[in-house]
């Protein structure tokens, strides 16, 4: 059970990821409002109270994509800071190759497939470039990431130290 600590947020994050001998492609969603809104990301958010982290993993996917995910497979934790903010965030990541539904827009997420040669990084948080290969190749990866302030539809953050 994670611990309380006001300093320190945990959350998940699920990158859907199908591989054949014919295409490799991910599913990403637009965010569309709160933390991150404007940027493509994977599923994911904050564990709720009685939760693991791996139920809310499959939770976040349910909520945001709307498709039952099927074995998630954890790949790294990141850890994320930002200046003059004191809480650190630290972002379980998880991969999954199947699911049961149809992704479909939710409230937060407007999900889209994406070939793997053509993710779109421009559109998503700065650090996503230096993890997401690892996650594809499924590596597993540890990481932290200091930015100046968070991304917005319109703002790249910008790593300061990682």
């Amino acid at each position: 059970m994670p611990s309380v600590n006001p300093k320190r947020k945990i959350l998940t994050l699920c990158v859907i990821h199908q591989k054949n001998h014919e295409q490799s492609r991910i599913l990403l969603g637009m965010k569309k409002k709160g933390f991150g809104a404007g940027r493509w990301n994977g599923f994911g958010g904050k564990v709720e109270e009685g939760e693991t982290v791996i139920e809310a993993a499959a939770r976040e996917v349910r909520e945001e994509a709307g498709v039952e995910p099927g074995p998630l497979t954890k790949r790294g934790i990141l850890e994320f800071t930002f200046e003059n903010d004191p809480v650190r965030l630290e972002v379980h990541v998880f991969s999954c190759d199947t699911f049961t539904g149809r992704p479909a827009e939710s409230d937060e997420m407007k999900p889209e497939w994406f070939d793997e040669s053509e993710i779109p990084y421009a559109h998503m948080w700065s650090d996503d470039s230096y993890w997401m290969p690892m996650l594809l190749s499924h590596k597993n990866f540890r990481g932290s990431f200091h930015f100046d302030r968070p991304s917005t539809a319109d703002y790249q953050a910008k790593i300061l130290k990682h």
